[in-house]
């Protein structure tokens, strides 16, 4: 086991692998930006490094500060949680050219199944099932249109480079796609530096369900069951439940198999989630991979039991894995809400301020993943998750009855600050939602149509 984690990230999730390191006995040295320098997980932490100022390209973009940091403080690995270096292929190479360990997968991996269009072709040729598209990036607006025209419409538009769901754009005719085209390829190079696109066809009624894997690097690996995260707002994930409800078991099994098959045959090493799309006719698509932690994986976390942060580490640290596929025995339902600092009724704008009232929910079976505290001021630099409830019960309808608990528990008061807690119960309290009845499109019906994209900071 490593003696000390470097936690090259922010928020909820440094503060969550802060305390899985704290369980298994490993020192840990958190990160910060000057905006940051109050946190919880500094607060937390058994040492701290400065690394930049506010901006994240500044600091929790900045590898060579936060590399500089490991050294510095003797850490021998590094876990980036999720987003800002997470999916970097050449951070987590030279994190191993300075003799730091990047608890994630090898980046030979990350290289082929971080880029979107790539991971298309590998995983295809693995036999996962991909809805219709292109196989390489389009070039220009008129290939777009070529394959547009070959695949039909409605199409997304997808970033090469993408994830956090940015980078996105749905056309539904012709006259739309070479102004979206252009937007996209706009909006890609901005976010993630890398203006490569490409095509597939858009499923408007699809449920969207993700399978949680777990891989060692003795070629083991394991499923841990389905999270449907079909509730989403721009791309953006706002409530994931466990496992996917109201769709066959058998065809969830297959789809679990399906993904851990794909795993196992690129030497995927570490936790990762396979994104598919399922359409009207329960036949599911392969859509993505996320080589990293998820935000939604406590859901997976509570139906099984199994602390995926903890399976991480001794994964990186060459342990064979602890677990076998009889060992995953998923048990009642799970559901996780994220608490946003946005105002749903100004178009989910990001809110900032200082939070002189923060109490979060308690009671059986719930689980809160949150940095605030009060006192703490939510900034504009960053993502505006604040908080993330999580809860269980045998049943789907008691595990929504203990959501909406929950959620009426929560107060957050502060000047400026709105949070999407109230979107979050209008949700719960939807007809549809309450009979299972997800689709990526139930958002839009709540709220009209999203506007146009923009980029976050």
């Amino acid at each position: 086991m490593f003696e000390k984690v470097l936690i090259a990230n922010r928020g909820e999730i440094a503060l969550r692998v802060a305390r899985a390191c704290r369980e298994l006995g490993v020192k840990t040295v958190a990160v910060h930006s000057t905006a940051d320098r109050d946190s919880a997980v500094v607060r937390f932490a058994d040492e701290t490094v400065h690394i930049g100022p506010a901006p994240s390209r500044a600091s929790y973009l900045n590898a060579a500060a936060i590399v500089e940091a490991a050294r510095r403080t003797g850490a021998q690995a590094v876990h980036p949680g999720y987003g800002f270096l997470s999916e970097d292929a050449d951070f987590a190479e030279i994190c191993a050219e300075n003799g730091l360990v990047f608890i994630g997968p090898p980046p030979s991996v990350m290289l082929a199944l971080g880029d979107k269009a790539k991971a298309r072709t590998v995983l295809g040729a693995a036999g996962l099932p991909l809805p219709p598209g292109s196989q390489e990036p389009v070039v220009s607006a008129a290939h777009a249109a070529t394959v547009a025209a070959e695949i039909g419409y409605p199409v997304i538009i997808k970033a090469a480079a993408g994830g956090g769901g940015r980078g996105m754009t749905v056309v539904g005719a012709e006259p739309e796609l070479a102004a979206a085209y252009h937007r996209t390829r706009q909006t890609a190079r901005a976010v993630f530096g890398d203006d490569r696109v490409y095509l597939e066809r858009f499923l408007t009624q699809a449920r969207h369900v993700e399978v949680q894997v777990l891989c060692d690097g003795h070629g083991n690996g394991v499923h841990l069951g389905t999270r449907d995260c079909s509730v989403q707002r721009r791309h953006q994930k706002l409530i994931e439940e466990g496992p996917a409800p109201t769709l066959p078991a058998a065809m969830l099994d297959e789809m679990a198999a399906v993904a851990l098959r794909g795993a196992l045959a690129v030497g995927y090493v570490g936790a990762g989630t396979f994104e598919f799309l399922v359409d009207e006719h329960d036949q599911f698509h392969f859509i993505e991979i996320n080589c990293r932690i998820q935000v939604e994986h406590p859901v997976t976390e509570m139906i099984t039991g199994v602390d995926l942060v903890q399976e991480q580490i001794h994964v990186a640290c060459g342990t064979p894995l602890r677990l076998r596929q009889p060992d995953i025995r998923p048990r009642g339902v799970a559901i996780e809400c994220r608490v946003n600092a946005e105002d749903p009724q100004r178009g989910f704008a990001p809110t900032a301020g200082r939070l002189d009232r923060f109490v979060v929910p308690g009671g059986p079976f719930t689980r809160v993943d949150t940095h605030g505290y009060p006192g703490y001021v939510v900034g504009p630099h960053y993502d505006p998750l604040l908080a993330k409830v999580v809860v269980w019960a045998p049943e789907r309808d008691q595990a929504l009855n203990r959501m909406e608990r929950a959620l009426s528990e929560f107060q957050i008061d502060g000047p400026g600050v709105r949070t999407t807690i109230p979107f979050l119960r209008r949700v719960l309290d939807d007809a549809a939602f309450r009979k299972g009845r997800l689709t990526t499109s139930l958002v839009d019906r709540l709220v009209g149509p999203p506007p146009a994209d923009r980029t976050r900071r």
